[in-house]
């Protein structure tokens, strides 16, 4: 799908992409953008199981170092685990256009997966002090089904979210997953929500034109 009237790429990569191989394509891209050799871009794609620590990763909180291969990335964040049945967002906006400020740009993209979800008939929220998005589990009582880590270099974003469909959430046991031991991770399977691949990314995309509203309006009442 292609956002026509805002001229950014929707790119939507099918089956496992690997994951040192994207980090060079988003590099690549964001540069490119701000450039002007490229459009924006949001590409949505799955990893293969892999853990990624952001700038506050603490190396205490990687429980099973070599279970899963690890890469040491820019974004914000601790660690986070990325694999199949987790669809990873990349959102790669230029902040000049947009508005350089980027807590603002960040409550956006929450706002954005909260109304996806809830096309999905799921109830999902934000939680001060904790960044990403918590649902309630009826088995695990209060958890996390989407992180967010973004990183911002010359004002054009990079990185973004992912959203729990139905990965294998036993794989989460190799981190404390962003820090916060005290919590569970939960999925749309696990809330017996059972997703395709293409209703998520449908529901992502009918609700992507009202984020760049919502984050147009609120940088100009800034």
């Amino acid at each position: 799908m292609a956002i026509e009237a805002e001229d950014i790429e929707w790119r939507v990569s099918p089956g496992l992409t690997d994951y040192a191989a994207a980090l060079a394509e988003m590099e690549a891209r964001a540069a490119a953008i701000r450039d002007g050799t490229a459009r924006e871009l949001v590409w949505l794609l799955e990893h293969p199981p892999t853990v990624t620590g952001g700038t506050s990763a603490d190396p205490a909180e990687l429980v099973d170092p070599g279970r899963f291969p690890v890469h040491g990335v820019g974004r914000g964040g601790r660690y986070t685990y990325h694999g199949p049945g987790q669809r990873v967002g990349y959102v790669l906006l230029d902040l000049d256009r947009r508005g350089r400020d980027v807590r603002r740009f960040v409550a956006a993209l929450e706002l954005w997966l909260i109304a996806a979800l809830a096309r999905l008939d799921i109830a999902a929220r934000t939680e001060p002090g904790r960044i990403g998005i918590w649902v309630d589990d009826p088995a695990r009582g209060e958890a996390k089904i989407g992180a967010i880590g973004v990183r911002v270099r010359r004002w054009v974003t990079f990185h973004g979210f992912a959203l729990n469909r139905a990965p294998d959430l036993s794989h989460f046991a190799a981190i404390v997953p962003c820090g916060l031991a005290e919590y569970p991770v939960t999925s749309l399977e696990a809330l017996a929500r059972p997703t395709a691949e293409a209703e998520l990314d449908a529901a992502l995309a009918a609700e992507f034109p009202g984020f760049l509203r919502g984050f147009a309006a609120s940088a100009l009442s800034a």
